[in-house]
């Protein structure tokens, strides 16, 4: 007995990894149809192994789901499970969904987790509103409908039933009508939803949202106009932009817009400084960092603002690549160039736990903001790597939320060559301020000292293991003593590095706690 789940999905990249990843332990097969997407939703469900249906054009619920269910046909399903992948639709309720059918106590189950069941068995009915119903006009609680219906199992024994239109009715509803026209048995079961996010959280606190932009006319209103309704205030700093930038910026009608002008361009990095300063100065709660090029996605957002609303990190960052699905459209040189960093920045920060350091989606508190020495932050694009150093010196909590990588119109201006090797002589520069800063100047911690004999040993005896290779290449007269001083110098400078960098990762878990990832 085969059991598929189809799940239509327009945009839905910040959910569909975790849905499909869940689903698949309670179903044979899983069809996604990608109903014309411009995100990484059709790559992720790929990358898990779903059956992807796409459309070329957005055509809408009802033939997302008529294409599923002929996509599912092929798999002689005896149920296929509809769900969604907007967060409303918990997989882990699907063995409860199955089981009437198992035991032919019905051949639809709907689950919901909003509606009074009577009131969904009403509307099936007769479309007329029960006095006191919660749902009081189908048109009216249309997106409501969207978001928590739709969750559902039909036997084999409805699927020639079902018509797939909608017609002034939602068509979550309208298959349920489908089916209680052909006399099946419908049973209403209470679900759960996947997501339990309250925004009354986000309106009790104020959220900024700072903005770098330079050269981005084609992108910055987009940008802007996807800026959720709960961010009280939106900072765009134009970094001497020599397009339009300026003007596109200018007639944005948004009252919570603030434009700050750069007479001459000075970085990313002093953008974002100055982005900051000002959201102080306005006393925000949380400020967030988007970038000005649209590929920050931002129905991310609550995810990284929760743990910090929830007391369980001070900073959050995006992280691409705690899952392979979630590379999609980032080139191999990009992946090689981020992995070699994120080890760099491991070491010179101090969080061990952290990976994609140069993700610049980021949320940080008003006390870890006020309390770091911004005026000193680096101004280049390593000025992320700069902050997890500072984050990491005064013992903030840094927290990784997994998310795809978005790469769409927009084309980045990095030059790597110059990138790694500037960004990587400052790591090391910070690596050393943190060091003293932290373990000596703060606090005392004698990983320093192992970290220091670390540092004079291991080169010292790769100079020496030059030295002695050298000598034997041109017949010059080697000690036998030489390489066994060699090798003291090598094994016991490695035995103090990771002796180090094991007291160091100690220490940051115990600033951490539990709390590192975030999937």
């Amino acid at each position: 007995m085969t059991i598929v789940a189809l799940i239509p999905a327009f945009n839905e990249e910040v959910y569909i990894h975790d849905v499909i990843k869940r689903t698949k332990h309670y179903v044979d097969e899983i069809v996604v149809v990608d109903d014309c997407s411009t995100d990484a939703t059709a790559f992720i469900a790929k990358g898990l192994g779903a059956r992807v249906v796409k459309h070329e054009r957005n055509m809408g619920k009802a033939e997302a789901l008529r294409s599923g269910f002929n996509a599912a046909m092929a798999y002689d399903p005896r149920i296929i499970v509809t769900l969604y992948a907007n967060g409303y639709h918990n997989p882990d309720d699907i063995p409860k969904l199955l089981e009437p059918i198992f035991w032919l106590e019905a051949d639809v189950v709907c689950g919901n987790a909003l509606f009074n069941n009577q009131d969904v068995l009403s509307l099936i009915d007769d479309d007329k509103r029960p006095e006191g119903s919660l749902i009081c006009d189908v048109a009216v609680n249309a997106d409501m409908i969207d978001q928590y219906m739709g969750f559902n199992a039909f036997s084999s024994n409805t699927f020639s039933c079902l018509k797939f239109r909608e017609n002034g009715v939602a068509v979550e509803l309208s298959l349920l009508k489908d089916a209680k026209k052909e006399g099946h048995d419908i049973k209403m079961l209470p679900a759960s939803c996947f997501c339990n996010l309250n925004y009354e959280q986000f309106m009790d606190r104020r959220i900024g949202v700072v903005i770098p932009a330079y050269n981005e006319q084609k992108l910055i209103k987009l940008t802007v106009d996807g800026i959720p309704g709960y961010v009280d205030r939106i900072y765009v700093i134009n970094d001497c932009s020599t397009d339009s930038t300026k003007e596109v910026l200018e007639a944005i009608d948004d009252p919570r817009l603030y434009i700050i002008d750069h007479e001459v361009n000075q970085g990313v990095g002093a953008a974002i400084l100055h982005g900051y300063q000002r959201a102080l100065k306005e006393n925000m709660d949380i400020i967030a960092v988007m970038g000005g090029d649209n590929q920050m996605n931002p129905l991310q957002l609550p995810n990284l603002l929760m743990p910090i609303i929830e007391g369980k990190a001070d900073y959050t960052k995006g992280n691409r690549l705690l899952h392979e699905e979630y590379r999609v459209g980032m080139s191999k040189w990009r992946s090689f160039g981020n992995g070699l960093l994120t080890l760099i920045t491991k070491i010179s920060s101090g969080y061990w736990h952290i990976m994609d350091p140069q993700n610049g989606y980021t949320a940080i508190s008003k006390k870890a903001l006020s309390n770091m020495d911004l005026h000193n932050l680096y101004t280049y694009y390593g000025y992320c790597n700069d902050m997890l150093v500072k984050l990491n010196t005064f013992g903030f909590r840094t927290v990784d939320v997994s998310m795809p990588a978005r790469y769409g119109q927009e084309k980045s201006s990095i030059k790597y060559s110059n990138y790694m090797g500037k960004v990587s002589i400052m790591l090391f520069r910070k690596f050393l301020w943190r060091l003293k800063t932290k373990y000596m100047v703060l606090s005392f911690h004698p990983l320093v000292l192992f970290y220091i004999f670390g540092m004079i040993l291991v080169p010292l005896g790769a100079l020496l293991g030059g030295y002695i290779l050298l000598a034997l290449l041109v017949g010059w007269h080697v000690s036998p003593n030489l390489p066994l001083l060699d090798a003291v110098f090598l094994i016991t400078g490695i035995q103090f590095t990771l002796f180090a960098m094991l007291f160091d990762m100690q220490e940051c878990n115990r600033v951490m706690g539990s709390s590192c990832n975030i999937n």
